[in-house]
């Protein structure tokens, strides 16, 4: 079955499929060194510094999360069947904090829980593509 990535806009270069996950990019300040995601083109803190890519890291822990239980707005796309509740969190990843799905059995969740970088199905497009976003899962012991 074909695959694609949501927005290639959020993924760093490389090749998707390999086993790994695309690793997430966004974007540093030249002069005060804040780290946003996604990428933007001007600082949400100074008004001096360029803006250049920066690859995220594929390990966090979960700041704070809940569960959609609502339809979000557009451009979500509900998977056939309708819509189901999911996990959606903040993941902080150090320098920055990540908005993301989280794929966690709600016995397991909780904040402070050690996450890693996966993808997750967001929808499948009218030809049948499976679309993919990125997610986090709750990590393995020996993957830090």
């Amino acid at each position: 079955m074909a695959t694609r990535l949501i927005d290639e806009s959020l993924f760093a270069g490389g090749e998707f499929g390999d086993g790994d996950p695309p690793r997430l990019v966004g974007a540093r300040c030249s002069a005060c060194g804040t780290v946003v995601f996604p990428r933007q083109d001007s600082c949400p803190r100074c008004p001096d510094g360029a803006m250049s890519a920066r690859v995220l890291p594929v390990s966090g822990r979960v700041w704070s999360w809940t569960l959609q239980a609502f339809p979000p707005k557009p451009p979500y796309r509900p998977p056939a069947g309708g819509h189901r509740a999911y996990h959606v969190g903040y993941v902080d990843l150090g320098e920055v904090l990540v908005e993301a799905r989280l794929a966690v059995p709600r016995a397991q969740i909780r904040i402070g829980l050690p996450v890693r970088l996966t993808t997750v199905p967001a929808y499948r497009d009218e030809d049948g593509t499976d679309v993919l976003t990125f997610g986090f899962r709750a990590e393995l012991d020996g993957e830090r």
